[in-house]
């Protein structure tokens, strides 16, 4: 007869300050809030923290630059479209923003991650699991457009380096980006989703 003891499991769910639980690997949209999301985002900074001015540049102030820039590129775009573009890197809040080329080197399997918490966060505010491939076009575009003016305004690229890396849009918004306060950028990004949600 064994007497040796099983060992548990490794957790895979992450403690919020709401008192949720998230379930990495099998994420409930139950266990989804927004102010949680808020939080991370506002503490999670863009390019490694290598960006200029006293504040890091936080995923919730890129992601309200993003929501901005699909208002700018579709005037007609539907407060769920602005939502769904307020929300595309909101897995971040848990798994942190990994830098491109880290993303490569790790492969799919972190797509695979990020992509069931999206589901999960989608499916809690109102969106649809998947969203239309015209929408994800659109948000992606925008996206874009967000890393080129963050690169050569905050991350130290120059135009030629940002355009061959990002693509130069063909029409640049008219937008100076200035690094906030987590606090200011999770009030900010919060107040965004009540007026959309």
């Amino acid at each position: 007869m064994s007497t040796a003891k099983s060992t548990p499991a490794p957790r895979a769910w992450q403690r919020m300050l709401s008192g949720r639980r998230l379930d990495l690997l099998d994420p409930s949209p139950l266990d989804v809030e927004i102010q949680d999301i808020a939080l991370g985002l506002s503490r999670e900074v863009r390019w490694n923290g290598q960006t200029t001015g006293e504040w890091g540049y936080s995923i919730a102030e890129h992601s309200l630059l993003v929501e901005e820039i699909v208002g700018l590129l579709k005037p007609d775009a539907s407060k769920e479209d602005r939502l769904a573009a307020l929300l595309h890197d909101a897995p971040e809040y848990v798994i942190g923003d990994l830098i491109t080329p880290f993303k490569y080197a790790i492969g799919s399997s972190y797509k695979e991650l990020e992509l069931r918490l999206m589901e999960a966060i989608h499916v809690s505010f109102g969106l649809p699991a998947n969203l239309p491939e015209r929408l994800n076009k659109l948000i992606k575009r925008a996206d874009r457009m967000a890393a080129y003016l963050e690169a050569t305004q905050l991350a130290g690229f120059n135009d030629r380096e940002a355009s061959k890396i990002f693509g130069k849009p063909r029409s640049l918004p008219n937008i100076r980006i200035t690094p906030i306060p987590p606090q200011k950028a999770q009030e900010t990004f919060l107040k965004r989703f009540r007026q959309l949600y």
